[in-house]
């Protein structure tokens, strides 16, 4: 899977923390998405995903300091916009997929009022194109009987369906990148893979770039161009062929602990990964990985390795990446 197309939305060097510097959230990331291309990002909570989305978005909390970093859509500067016009730009172009839908939608007014309130206020749709606009997307996003169930408040429906909802008001002004954070939160797998399909499907029909933000990473195998790898607030690994040849010690731990599916083997004993991750603020000066890998050495307990370039466009933040020889 490949998508050489130049990016729509490129992102470089964030850097950002919260209470002063005390508690770091995000160190030197950065990131590309080009039209149609769906990439990736998995990383246990507390790797700095959810943040670097809601940085893209321009809705970091008050508390939020950026340090670094650099927001380019379709070139352009996005720091050289006033709040009003990337207001506007976030509303529009770009599209948030909240992972709560329970708490993403207004539970006192109905489906089709909340979907039906974009069209007309940000689209201009008087009442009876906006609401014909609404019931044309919900039957898009797969919603039963769409004239029913605009007429429902959010309590009404299962966890599948409210998500299907939430997705259709990020879509309703066809936005050209769409942030899903963790579209399947509280899914169980066979709604959690219906919803990632359809997010597959729309964005192959508009073109749109898409970022996936996820903890399982088996959703996202024959469904992503590429996957980032966070850790402690870095990128760790980045790759196309993530699943086959994985670089990282980390990478290749989460995938050791992954369940098979059901067409795979299963395996004697799935394979854990020792400790847990170190919390904000307290990162150790190298390899944060490494008080956990099972290769680490003297090196990595003292420095941080840089996200370094391997061969077939691969990249990985390691001394010793498996297999693998820097370019």
């Amino acid at each position: 899977m490949t998508c050489p197309s130049p990016p729509l939305l490129e992102l470089e060097n964030l850097a950002l923390d919260f209470e002063g510097g005390a508690k770091p959230a995000v160190r030197d990331f950065s990131l590309k998405l080009a039209p149609g291309e769906i990439v990736g990002l998995v990383g246990e909570s507390g790797s700095g995903k959810s943040v670097s989305a809601l940085y893209l978005m321009g809705l970091l909390p008050p508390s939020a300091k950026v340090r670094s970093g650099r927001l380019f859509f379709k070139g352009e500067d996005l720091s050289r916009l006033n709040p009003r016009q990337r207001r506007r730009l976030c509303g529009s172009k770009m599209g948030l997929i909240f992972q709560e839908p329970m708490t993403a939608l207004n539970p006192v007014l109905t489906i089709g009022e909340q979907v039906e309130e974009i069209f007309r206020l940000r689209a201009g749709q008087d009442r009876r194109a906006a609401r014909t606009s609404a019931l044309n997307l919900l039957a898009r996003v797969g919603l039963p009987n769409p004239l029913e169930a605009a007429e429902r408040y959010p309590h009404h429906f299962s966890g599948g369906m409210r998500q299907r909802v939430v997705i259709a008001l990020a879509l309703a002004l066809a936005p050209e990148v769409l942030l899903a954070d963790e579209p399947t939160t509280a899914l169980d797998p066979t709604i959690a893979a219906q919803i990632l399909n359809l997010l597959t499907r729309l964005a192959a029909e508009d073109g749109s770039a898409v970022l996936l933000i996820t903890h399982n990473l088996r959703l996202l195998k024959h469904r992503a161009h590429r996957i980032i790898v966070m850790y402690a607030g870095l990128v760790l690994e980045e790759a196309a062929d993530l699943f086959t040849r994985p670089a990282h010690p980390y990478t290749i731990g989460l995938l050791e602990a992954l369940p098979p599916a059901l067409d795979e083997p299963v395996p004697y004993r799935l394979k854990a990964i020792p400790g847990t991750p170190p919390s904000p603020g307290a990162w150790p000066p190298g390899c944060p990985f490494e008080p956990r890998c099972p290769l680490a050495a003297p090196l990595c307990r003292k420095t941080l390795p840089h996200l370094r370039d391997l061969e077939s466009g691969r990249r990985a933040r390691c001394f010793f990446p498996a297999g693998q020889t820097a370019c």
